[in-house]
């Protein structure tokens, strides 16, 4: 039971303090769940982002789903998905109920303007340690270099490309290079 009392109230946590939606999520995670609390490793980590990424639904609540079920089966993956949800469900309920302007407060727009700032540096961020812990893998490193070439030109442009089409060649790319090279045997060489 103290597991699953851990588990939510670390997610409320993170549901709680984060503005940004999942990718300024990811970083928080990371650290409570990977670093601070070992409880995934991060391999399991970018493994789950990337995963949650091309799922439906929110990417910070996918990982909490598996992170909870990780460590405590069904009732685990619960307790984390109701700890990152019950917080932005009643602070939006009482935005909702207590101020109909709420934005149009000078205050609160101003505020606003400095959580995206913040927002747009958790996303760097989970983004910059994530590429440090790819352990220079060729594959992974040339996707990603690729894909952000692409898409700057997509955007500079402004042709109509979806990047759920990007992400789904690059899926196609690294499925292809694996199949051609062997899925790996436990020791992480390539099978003969």
């Amino acid at each position: 039971m103290n597991i699953l009392l851990d588990l939510f109230l670390t997610f409320a946590k993170i549901g709680f303090f984060t503005f940004g939606g999942g990718y300024a999520m990811i970083a928080m995670i990371e650290n409570s769940c990977v670093e601070r609390k070992q409880w995934i490793s991060h391999d399991e980590m970018m493994n789950v982002t990337v995963i949650a990424e091309s799922t439906p639904g929110p990417i910070a609540i996918n990982c909490a789903t598996f992170t909870g079920y990780k460590k405590a089966g069904f009732a685990g993956a619960l307790a984390a998905t109701l700890g990152m949800i019950i917080p932005s469900f009643v602070i939006i309920y009482l935005i909702s109920m207590l101020l109909d302007n709420f934005l149009e407060l000078t205050i609160i727009a101003n505020a606003f303007k400095g959580i995206k700032i913040a927002v747009g540096i958790l996303i760097l961020d989970a983004a910059i340690t994530m590429i440090k812990k790819m352990h220079n893998k060729k594959l992974p490193v040339t996707i990603m270099v690729c894909s952000a070439i692409i898409m700057l030109i997509i955007n500079i442009f402004a042709w109509d490309f979806s990047s759920i089409s990007l992400m789904l060649i690059a899926s196609i790319v690294s499925l292809t290079v694996f199949i051609l090279n062997g899925a790996p045997d436990q020791k992480g060489g390539a099978k003969k």
